[in-house]
């Protein structure tokens, strides 16, 4: 440590001493290739507003090549409801001259960029920012040794931010060791030399950019996790009483696989990572059929394997979660880029009518929740229930309030019940009652669980009728769901001009969108389904109150004009005033994206906002 912070200078003055000027948040985007480590800044940084009381969402690119490349990682943290990872930097950190070039455009007018010296050369004369050379690179190296190269420059970032910020150096510190201590005290005290070195870097050339973090006077007071959403969902998971699982590694999926691989071993439970997809799917089927509450899950290319075998588990109706974090498509597409485009594959991809719930989380707290949620609605209706989660919220850090998880916690099966003579596994007038191995059933034959369609006691049936009323059967239970689904909350205006529709990660863009409409005059409304198959209640009425209803979401607007969600909607509500905002360049909502969206809509039946429109 070599010092500790410096003193406030009063709220919002410039001070010429060098104390920091008050801030509520900040958008710090760090720019560089892969193998630098700038997701490792963000990550301590991200992690140290969350135990600061403060709020806290990022956003990050990769590429999805073995070998690395060009990376950006972008943290926005501070006080209030921050619901997005922010359109603009106010300050961007650049490693490279591509770092420079490819990202210059996202710093905000008057915004700071500080540069690695070491690797470009910055004229920032008549530019509408101010520019500051820093040698990140051979900083380093004079701190920490000749051997080191240019390991460690992302630490010197890391001191060099926390000196700016003012932040906790002690937290910080802690935070460290916590991520290096298990490699080695040599390891640490290289780490510090670095982070001390941009600590301490000389003040007379960064005096003037001090800041401070304004306190969050409406914090809770109550702790917080900062994490990611898959991390989330896995939690989720482990609260919800899974105890089995199978799966196959693909991005962005693999980091929940691995978790589970560790943690439910510590559950008395099992994680299996089989040869490919269809082997996950009929692990995780296996473990169902015996009467535990079992996961799997892909990413959409393995989805599209699993289709066949989660047809078998409609007709069986057998209790599993399938995950699907999705990624741009079709095939492998893009790895590591955002796309909700399996909405319709989630709902309809199986052949032959097989019905199923599904769900999508809207933040990373979400993911928690949705996963308790799933683990529910599987074992109550006895159905596979798929999880729509994506990789924006997969990979994004957000801090939120740790949930009572003594009160959540779910007691794992299998729940092995007697049977008598009148027992029927798939009664017409009732929900289906499984009955895995193990559980004594006396004076009937047991079920045999086949694909083939079967009668009320699972044996095969080719009977039309007994089709026709099972297929009722199958479906009918989801209508009976729909029933139960609370009716979407509407933020904002209740009634007017502009109602916002969104799913999944789109979630914090379209209510920051809202909220600058609201305070600009503007009457719009915001609504978010998390239950996509069955929809909500009451919709139709909620559409009503509204003159126009924009559907925001990540897919293609596709032949007829529509995205998916808005093509589900136009088909059950046949309302014209549903109309789609869409765009498929792999990269998140900006709230000025839908800000644009809305005003082109205006004269036009659909909009597609991205930064790199069609020709």
């Amino acid at each position: 440590m070599v010092s500790p912070n410096t003193p406030d200078s009063p709220a919002g003055n410039p001070s010429a001493s060098g104390a920091p000027k008050s801030i509520n948040d900040v958008v710090i985007r760090m720019a560089g290739n892969s193998q630098d480590g700038i997701q490792s800044i963000g990550a301590f940084l991200a992690r140290l507003a969350g135990r600061s009381a403060q709020d806290v969402m990022t956003y990050m690119t990769i590429p999805s090549t073995i070998s690395g490349g060009p990376s950006i990682f972008q943290v926005r943290m501070g006080t209030g409801d921050i619901l997005s990872s922010g359109d603009e930097a106010d300050f961007l950190v650049a490693f490279y001259d591509h770092s420079y070039e490819n990202h210059i455009g996202s710093l905000r007018q008057g915004g700071i960029l500080i540069y690695d010296s070491d690797h470009l050369t910055v004229d920032a004369g008549g530019k509408d920012f101010t520019a500051i050379g820093v040698p990140f690179t051979s900083a380093t190296i004079e701190a920490v040794g000749g051997s080191a190269k240019e390991k460690g420059k992302n630490i010197f970032v890391l001191g060099l931010l926390c000196r700016l910020f003012d932040l906790e150096v002690a937290k910080l510190t802690a935070l460290i060791n916590e991520r290096f201590g298990k490699f080695g005290e040599d390891v640490v005290r290289n780490t510090m030399l670095a982070f001390d070195a941009g600590y301490a870097w000389p003040a007379q050339n960064i005096r003037d950019i001090y800041y401070k973090l304004a306190a969050n006077a409406d914090h809770s007071g109550h702790p917080q996790i900062t994490t990611d959403g898959n991390t989330a969902m896995t939690l989720g998971l482990l609260a919800a009483g899974v105890r089995y699982g199978a799966g196959y590694p693909i991005t962005p999926w693999s980091t929940i696989m691995e978790t589970l691989r560790v943690e439910l071993q510590k559950y008395g439970g099992m994680f299996v990572q089989a040869e490919d997809e269809l082997g996950a799917i009929a692990y995780a089927l296996g473990f169902a059929y015996s009467g535990h509450l079992a996961v799997t899950g892909s990413s959409g290319p393995g989805l599209s394997l699993k289709m066949e075998a989660l047809g078998w588990a409609t007709m069986a109706e057998l209790p599993l979660i399938v995950i699907n974090v999705q990624r741009g498509g079709p095939s492998t597409g893009l790895p590591t880029n955002v796309e909700q485009s399996d909405l319709m594959q989630a709902i309809y991809g199986s052949h032959g009518d097989a019905p199923r719930i599904v769900l999508a989380p809207q933040n990373v707290e979400d993911c928690f929740h949705i996963a308790l949620e799933a683990g529910r609605l599987a074992r109550e209706y006895s159905t596979p229930v798929i999880i729509l989660t994506d990789q924006a919220l997969a990979s994004r850090i957000e801090a939120f309030d740790e949930p009572d998880v003594d009160a959540v916690m779910v007691e794992p099966g299998p729940h092995l019940q007697n049977h008598g003579e009148e027992f029927k596994p798939y009664p017409l007038d009732a929900l289906t009652r499984h009955a895995p191995p193990g559980s004594k059933i006396e004076g009937t034959r047991y079920p045999t669980v086949t694909g083939l369609e079967h009668d009320e006691h699972g044996h095969p049936s080719g009977n039309p009728a007994q089709h026709q009323k099972m297929t009722n059967k199958r479906r009918d239970k989801l209508r009976q769901l729909a029933k139960e689904i609370a009716r979407p909350e509407i933020h904002g205006a209740q009634e007017g001009d502009t109602l916002l529709v969104g799913w999944g990660s789109t979630y914090g863009p379209l209510r920051e969108a809202t909220n600058r409409s609201c305070a600009a005059g503007q009457k719009v409304g915001h609504i978010h389904i998390r239950h996509l198959n069955p929809l909500p209640p009451e919709l139709e009425r909620i559409f009503s109150r509204f003159r126009q209803v924009f559907v925001v979401e990540m897919n293609d607007r596709g032949l007829y004009g529509y995205g998916q969600l808005a093509t589900l909607l136009r088909a059950r509500y046949a309302n014209p005033a549903i109309r789609s905002i869409t765009k498929t360049d792999g990269l998140a909502f900006k709230v000025s994206e839908i800000q644009a969206g809305m005003a082109s809509l205006s004269g036009t039946r659909t909009a597609s906002v991205s930064a790199y429109p069609e020709t």
